[in-house]
Formats: C-alpha cells, sequence, structure tokens
C-alpha cells in the first residue's frame, strides 16, 4: 500500500533528477562549444593572458563530458580543444625562438608581456613545453660562458676559476633585472640558471683537468676547491635546492665543514687539544644531515685528482715524524712532572691535530675512496710514531755484570749501583706509556670520526685495530721494562739470599740485609712510576700486578737453593718471609702520603704467592719423624702433589739419601687416587705446574735420554 502511495511521488523525483542532469549538461556543452571557438580565435590573435584563463576552464568543463565520448558530437569539440592545445604549444616556442634566437644576440627590446602571458598558458599545456621553454632559455643565457671559458682559453684554468664564478654572479643579477618578472616564481629560473651552469662548469672543468693532469699541484687544487665550496655554500644560501629533486646531484652525507673531528659538539668550544670523552661511545650517533644541498655538484670533479692532496700529505707526515725524531734527539725526553702525573709528549698531541686538520680538509673535498686513502696514510704514520718515537726511544736493557756478596749487601747503603735506570729513564718510560696511551684511546676517536665522515658504503673499510694493537705492545714493552728493571735490581739480594749457610744461624734476629737491599729497591723504584703514572692508574696496577707474578715464584726458586736449613733459619727465613709479604701488600702505597687500599686483584696474588712460601717453610720447620704424619702435613699444607717439590723440601731439610727414598717412597704411596680416566704418572700436581718444576722435568728427562744413550 505504501509503493503504491509514493510510486507518483518516485517517479517525479527521477524526472527532475534526470531534467536537473540534462539542463547542467546542456549548459556545459554550451559553455564548452563558446569556450571553443573563443580559444581558437584567442590563439590566432595571441591572447595569451586571456587563453590562459580560458584554456584551463575549458580543459575542466571536458572533463565532465568523458562519458559522452561516443556522441562525434562531442567527441569533434574534444578533439578541437586538443588541436587547439598543440598549436599554442607550438605557437609558444615559436614566440621564444623569436625572441631568444639559438644563434645570434638577444633582442634588443627584452621580455614582453606576451611572453609573460605565454609562460602562464605553458603552466597549463603538456608539460613538455614548459620544459624546452626553460632549455632553450638557459642554453640561450649559457652560450656567452661556453665561449669565454673555452679549454684553450688562459681564463679556463683553475687559476683563474674565480673568474667563472664572477661571471654567473653578473649574469644571475642581470637575469633578475631584465626577465625576473617574465617567468612564474614557482619556475625557480634563477636557481635553474645557476644549476645548469654547475653541471656545465664541473663537465669543463673535469675535461680540462684530465687534458692539462701534470699541470695541478696541490697548492693550485686546493685553491680551486676552496674557491669551488665557498660558491657551493653561497648557492645554499641564496637556493632552496628545490631543483635538485630530480637526483642530479647526489644529497650530501657529510656534517658541516666546521664540526671538529675529535670533539662533540656538546663540549661547546673548540681547541686544538683532542680532549678524550669516555662517555663518546654511550651516546647515540647523530644522523647525517645534509648542510648543503649544493654541495659537491661541481666540486665533485676535483675528486679523481684528490691522489695529489694525498701524496702531498703523505709526504708532510713523513717530513712530521722526522722532524719528532730530530726534535727528540736534539732537546732529549721531556722533563719529569710528577705533580702532574707525568708527562706526555707533545709531539703526539701535534700528530693528531695535524690529523684533525687533514681529515676534516678531505671530508669537505670528498666522503669517498680519498678519505679511504688518506686512512690508510694515517695508519703508515700511526704505526710509525710507535715505533721511531716510542718503541724506538725506550731505555735500552744491559745485562748484569755480577751479583752482591753478603759483604757488600752488609756495606749497601743506597743500592743505587745495581739499578739499571737512572731516574730520568724510569720517567722516560713512564711519559712513553703515558703518551702510548693516549695514542690508543685518541686513535679510536679518530677511527670513530672517520667513519662519521666516509660514505656509508666505505664504512666496514675503516679499522684502525691494527694500529691500536701496536700502541698496546708500546705499553706492555713499556710496563715490562719497568718490571724487569727492578726485578733484576733485585736479582742481586735473592742471590745472596741463596747462598748464605743456613744452618749455621744461630738466633733469629731483625729481617736479613737481603731483605733491606729488596725493600730498598722498591721504596727507590715505585714511588718514581706511580707518581708519573698517576694519570694512568690502571697501568701502574698492571706493573704491580707483574712484578708480583715475576718477583714471587723467582723468590720461591731461591728459597729451594737455601739448602741445608737448620730449624733457627728457617725461623730467620719465615721472618723474612713475613716481611717481604707485608711490603708487596703494602707496594701500591709504598712511600705515599696517602694510603689507598691496594687492588683487589693485586692483593690475591700477593697473599696466594708469599703463603706458598710461607707454607714451604713451614713444611721445612715440622719434624720429620714420624713420617707419615710429616708427609701428610706436607700434603695438607701445600696441595702439591709434585715429587720434585717434595724433593727439594727434603733437601732443604738436609736429610739423607737413604732417608729420602723411604720418603718419596711414603709419599707417593699417601698421594690421592688420581681422578678416572688419567694415566698413572710419576708425579701429579693439584695446581698448574710451576715454572721451578718444569724445569725439573726437563733435567730429569735429560738425564733419562743420557742413561739411555
Amino acid at each position: 500500500m505504501v509503493k503504491e502511495i509514493t510510486r507518483d511521488i518516485k517517479q517525479l523525483d527521477h524526472a527532475k533528477r534526470h531534467l536537473t542532469t540534462s539542463i547542467t549538461t546542456l549548459n556545459h556543452l554550451h559553455m564548452l562549444a563558446g569556450g571553443v571557438d573563443s580559444l581558437e580565435a584567442m590563439t590566432r590573435r595571441r591572447q595569451y593572458g586571456e587563453v590562459a584563463n580560458l584554456l584551463q576552464g575549458v580543459v575542466n568543463v571536458l572533463e565532465h563530458f568523458n562519458k559522452y565520448m561516443g556522441i562525434p558530437q562531442i567527441r569533434q569539440l574534444s578533439e578541437r580543444v586538443k588541436a587547439a592545445q598543440n598549436e599554442l604549444g607550438q605557437q609558444i616556442l615559436a614566440d621564444f625562438e623569436e625572441a631568444f634566437p639559438s644563434q645570434g644576440t638577444k633582442r634588443p627590446g627584452g621580455p614582453s608581456n606576451v611572453l609573460r602571458d605565454a609562460c602562464l598558458v605553458a603552466n597549463v599545456l603538456d608539460p613538455r613545453i614548459k620544459q624546452e621553454i626553460i632549455k632553450k632559455f638557459i642554453k640561450q643565457h649559457l652560450s656567452e660562458y661556453l665561449v669565454l671559458f673555452q679549454e684553450n682559453q688562459d681564463v679556463a684554468w683553475l687559476d683563474k676559476i674565480d673568474r667563472r664564478y664572477a661571471w654567473i654572479k653578473r649574469q644571475l643579477v642581470d637575469y633578475e633585472e631584465k626577465y625576473g618578472r617574465m617567468f612564474p616564481p614557482e619556475w625557480c629560473m634563477t636557481e635553474r640558471i645557476a644549476v645548469e651552469f654547475c653541471h656545465v662548469t664541473r663537465t669543463e672543468l673535469a675535461k680540462i683537468m684530465r687534458t692539462r693532469a701534470k699541470e695541478i699541484e696541490v697548492k693550485l687544487l686546493l685553491f680551486a676547491i676552496q674557491r669551488t665550496t665557498n660558491f657551493e655554500g653561497l648557492l645554499a644560501k641564496r637556493f632552496s635546492g628545490c631543483t635538485l629533486a630530480d637526483g642530479t646531484v647526489k644529497k650530501p652525507e657529510v656534517p658541516p665543514p666546521s664540526t671538529n673531528p675529535f670533539l662533540e659538539d656538546e663540549t661547546g668550544t673548540e681547541t686544538d687539544e683532542i680532549v678524550i670523552e669516555k662517555s663518546d661511545t654511550d651516546r647515540p650517533k647523530k644522523p647525517k644531515v645534509p648542510d648543503n644541498p649544493f654541495h659537491g655538484i661541481v666540486s665533485k670533479c676535483f675528486e679523481p685528482h684528490l691522489y695529489v692532496y694525498i701524496e702531498s700529505q703523505d709526504k708532510n707526515l713523513g717530513e712530521l715524524i722526522d722532524r719528532f725524531v730530530a726534535d727528540f734527539k736534539a732537546q732529549g725526553p721531556p722533563k719529569p712532572n710528577v705533580d702532574e702525573g707525568g708527562a706526555v709528549l707533545p709531539s703526539c698531541a701535534d700528530l693528531f691535530v695535524y690529523y684533525k686538520k687533514c681529515m676534516v680538509q678531505c671530508s669537505q673535498l670528498s666522503t669517498g675512496e680519498p678519505m679511504i686513502a688518506l686512512t690508510t696514510i694515517f695508519q703508515k704514520y700511526l704505526r710509525e710514531y710507535a715505533w721511531k718515537i716510542l718503541s724506538g726511544n725506550l731505555p735500552k736493557t744491559t745485562s748484569s755484570s755480577g751479583g752482591l756478596t753478603i759483604t757488600s749487601l752488609l756495606k749497601e747503603k743506597e743500592g743505587s749501583e745495581v739499578a739499571k735506570f737512572t731516574f730520568e729513564e724510569l720517567c722516560l718510560i713512564c711519559s712513553i706509556l703515558s703518551t702510548a696511551e693516549y695514542c690508543l684511546a685518541t686513535t679510536q676517536q679518530l677511527e670513530e670520526k672517520l667513519k662519521e665522515k666516509v660514505d656509508a658504503s666505505l664504512m666496514e673499510r675503516i679499522n684502525l685495530t691494527g694500529e691500536m694493537d701496536t700502541f698496546s705492545i708500546v705499553i706492555s714493552n713499556s710496563i715490562q721494562l719497568l718490571v724487569q728493571d727492578l726485578d733484576a735490581a733485585c736479582d742481586p739480594a735473592l742471590t745472596a739470599m741463596s747462598k748464605m749457610q743456613w744452618q749455621n744461624v744461630e738466633h733469629v734476629g731483625d729481617q736479613s740485609p737481603y731483605v733491606t737491599s729488596v725493600i730498598l729497591h722498591i721504596k727507590q723504584n715505585v714511588p718514581i712510576i706511580r707518581d708519573n703514572l698517576a694519570s694512568t692508574r690502571k697501568y701502574f696496577t698492571q706493573f704491580c700486578i707483574k712484578f708480583a707474578n715475576s718477583f714471587i715464584p723467582k723468590f720461591i726458586n731461591h728459597l729451594f737453593k737455601c739448602k741445608p736449613i737448620s730449624m733457627v733459619g728457617a725461623e730467620q727465613l719465615l721472618l723474612d718471609t713475613h716481611s717481604l709479604k707485608m711490603v708487596l701488600l703494602d707496594l701500591p702505597s709504598i712511600g705515599s702520603q696517602v694510603v689507598r687500599k691496594a687492588p683487589a686483584s693485586y692483593t690475591k696474588i700477593v697473599v696466594k704467592g708469599m703463603t706458598r712460601a710461607e707454607m714451604i717453610l713451614k713444611v721445612v720447620m715440622a719434624p720429620h719423624e714420624p713420617p707419615v704424619v710429616f708427609v701428610d702435613n706436607y700434603i695438607k699444607l701445600l696441595a702439591d702433589c709434585s715429587t720434585d717439590t717434595f724433593q727439594k723440601i727434603l733437601d732443604m731439610k738436609g736429610l739423607k739419601r737413604s732417608e729420602q727414598s723411604s720418603m718419596l717412597e711414603l709419599f707417593r704411596q699417601r698421594l690421592p687416587a688420581p681422578p678416572s680416566g688419567a694415566e698413572n704418572t710419576s708425579s701429579l700436581s693439584l695446581s698448574a705446574p710451576t715454572p721451578e718444576q718444569e724445569s725439573s722435568r726437563i733435567r730429569k728427562l735429560e738425564k733419562l735420554i743420557k742413561k739411555r744413550l
């Protein structure tokens, strides 16, 4: 019933909608027909101002008739519009050709309102018309440039590159005055002229440099690059770079040239000295933001010739290293500066400041292969600096010409004749160590900065690990020299200890003269080393640990040579051992007004090593009767199942060979059972074999071979 009631209303609604559509379409058809007629008439009269507005309206109206193209009359109107557009395009191009002919001079009358309106029409026409107008105008505008700066002209060479940029500046000013209003602002004609000039200049410079490559010198090349980059910077200030969006120029990935390669921006100031920031590696890497869209648009042509610059830097750095060597020989080592924690060689700062200058300069020239070549040069001279300046100036060790006797030890007051290195030599070793540490940390920073400067695709080729390892070797050698020096100074005292008649000692007194001598040498050397390594505490700790690892096994080895030992002699040795233990525990702070707790790693080594020495003496002091108790006591105290060590203990006690044989047999019987799967051997050890154990085993093997032979 509802459908019946509303049927007539629905029919009326359809009729109204169809009628409205028909009337609208007829109106559009009327507008289209009239517009096409007017468009053809205005085109013939070159009324481009009216055509620009009318053409856009006709194109918009024609879009409404896309579904009616099957009607002949509509299709005919559409073809007339296309024909009018084609005619307009050809006509406008002809007008521009007449106003700005490819051959000859510019039209004296200059731009006209007709051409200005023609540009507005070109905006509506096929984009190829606009591109053709721009191309022809720019080509005609730069035709004079190609003639003035031909390859055979004197002004075309690099020494007069300023004239090229002065010419384009004048041309752009002239364009703004004469033609600035002729082209629509969105065409960016001034920027397009400048960009095309850059493309032409890059091509022409590349051509002339290939021809005259042998005439390119470093100063001339850098002059040309500097003037070119200045010009590119001027373009960046004047233009936005919107016409470069087509990818004709690769956007640069280098930071601004003013970025300090060794200091983070957060430091606020740029100094000649390189500041090492430990938190540098924790900071997130900054994205490489293009600062100048025009960077490289001309200067890229210099990249194939940057080998001249790289070769020059190679030569300059070689001369710099030679000067460092000569200065060191002439001036000698730096004066000790204990108050500031030792002196770093000034030459290392000079080297890295020069590196910084080279890196910034090269990154402005190129972020590609030349940066890799420069990195190779850096690596070469980092190694040379490490070997010629640092390792080459480390004091040489000389072999000792004899030991001390008991008499000389008793007469010895200062003990200075035992030390191999003088105060100045010790300071020099510490200075070289501090310099190597500075170079190691700064080389790591240099690697990071080089990776920031270079193209992302080349980052993996920058690796200064080898050079950092070289500086680590210098540090290790320096520490080893300091350890050897102090170790050698203590050797005569230990030799004297082993030559004393310990079985004749009648009473326990104060510490023995050899202990006093060792302590004296430690008090002479360690404060000097500690004060000169105040700025590198970790390496002073390494020195202490290495000395303990060297001295304690040597002390135990000499302890085994003290034979035979009486009970009183063993007590005296135990007192001496305890004195040395306390001195070694206090070694890091000895002679210092500020008492600082020794590092736990060092304390652990001293306690473990010297406790073993004390246990050896306590075993020696224990009665060897009954044998079972003695053997069990040995295994409990020393936890050493080596028959060699047990043999040495028996020698120290002065037991006869017959007694030793039965004792050794009992010792083998009382040894703990070996782990399952292990082969039965003549000697077992619960811990890693000591150097004296290894030496004893070698001697036994030699005896066995002689018997077989």
